[in-house]
C-alpha cells in the first residue's frame, strides 16, 4: 500500500514536470532564453578576465581564475532560484494554479515538480556556459575536482530557499510581488562574497555575510583555486544554512498557501 502511494506520487510529480517540459519542447526561443544570460555574462566577465590575465601575469591569471569562476558559480544559484519561481510563475500566468489544487496533487508534491524543473532549467543555463568558459578562455570549472558537485548542490538549494520565500510572497501579494522572481537573490549578491573574500566587508556586514550559504561556497571556492584544498569547514557550514533557510522557506510557502486557500485566492490568480 505505501509502495502504490509514493508511485502515485511520483506519477503526479512527474505530471507537472512533464507539462512544463512540454512547452520548451514545442518553443525553441524558450530553450534559447535559458543559456542566453549565462552565455552573455561568462562572455564578458571572461574578456575582462583575459584582460587582467594580460596586464597582470601570473597573479592576473589567477584573479581571473576566480572571477570566472564566481561567475558561473552565481549563476547556479541565480538560474536555480529563477527556474523555481518562475515555473511557478508559468502556473499562473496560465491560469492553472487553482486547478492544481482541486486536483490530487499535494503541496509537497507541486514543491518537488517545482524544484526538478529548477535543476533542469539550470542545467541547460549554465553548462553551455561553462563549456564555453574552457573553449574560449581555457577555463575549467570542474578541474577544481569532485568538490564542485557540491558548491552546484550547496548553491541549487538556497536557491530554493529563497524561491519558496519568493513563491510565498506572491502568494500574498499577487501580481505586485512578480518581480521578486528576477530580482531578489541580486540583493544578496554583496553579502554573498561571490567577487571577492568576506574579510573585505565592513566589521558589521561580515556576520551578515557568513549567515549566507553561498558566502561559503564561495570561500570554499577560492580555497580550492588559490590554495588547492577542500575548505571542509566552509562546505559543512554551507549546508547546515541551506537546512536553516530551506526549513524557513517552506514555513513561509505552507503558511502563505493556506492563507491562500482560506482567502479563495487561488482560482483568482493570474487575472
Amino acid at each position: 500500500m505505501k509502495a502504490s502511494g509514493i508511485q502515485a506520487s511520483g506519477r503526479r510529480i512527474w505530471g507537472l514536470v512533464y507539462r512544463h517540459l512540454s512547452l520548451y519542447r514545442r518553443s525553441w526561443p524558450r530553450v534559447l532564453e535559458l543559456a542566453y544570460w549565462p552565455t552573455l555574462q561568462m562572455i564578458v566577465w571572461g574578456f575582462v578576465t583575459a584582460y587582467l590575465a594580460g596586464v597582470q601575469g601570473n597573479f592576473g591569471s589567477v584573479a581571473a581564475g576566480v572571477l570566472l569562476g564566481g561567475v558561473l558559480l552565481w549563476e547556479v544559484a541565480l538560474r536555480s532560484q529563477m527556474g523555481f519561481a518562475i515555473s511557478f510563475l508559468e502556473e499562473i500566468w496560465s491560469r492553472n494554479l487553482g486547478h492544481l489544487f482541486v486536483s490530487p496533487l499535494r503541496p509537497a508534491e507541486l514543491v518537488a515538480a517545482l524544484m526538478a524543473m529548477s535543476v533542469a532549467r539550470m542545467l541547460v543555463g549554465v553548462l553551455p556556459a561553462v563549456g564555453l568558459a574552457w573553449a574560449f578562455y581555457g577555463f575549467g570549472l570542474f578541474a577544481m575536482g569532485p568538490v564542485v558537485v557540491l558548491f552546484f548542490v550547496a548553491l541549487v538549494a538556497m536557491g530554493w530557499a529563497v524561491a519558496l520565500g519568493v513563491t510565498a510572497m506572491i502568494l500574498r501579494h499577487g501580481a505586485g510581488a512578480e518581480a521578486l522572481a528576477w530580482s531578489v537573490l541580486f540583493g544578496l549578491a554583496p553579502l554573498s562574497a561571490v567577487f571577492y573574500p568576506v574579510s573585505i566587508l565592513p566589521h558589521g556586514m561580515r556576520e551578515i555575510a557568513l549567515m549566507v550559504p553561498a558566502t561559503h561556497v564561495f570561500e570554499g571556492m577560492r580555497a580550492a583555486l588559490l590554495e588547492g584544498r577542500i575548505a571542509w569547514g566552509h562546505l559543512g557550514a554551507a549546508f547546515g544554512l541551506d537546512l536553516v533557510w530551506l526549513g524557513a522557506g517552506a514555513a513561509i510557502f505552507m503558511g502563505q498557501l493556506r492563507a491562500a486557500r482560506q482567502r479563495g485566492a487561488l482560482l483568482g490568480m493570474g487575472e
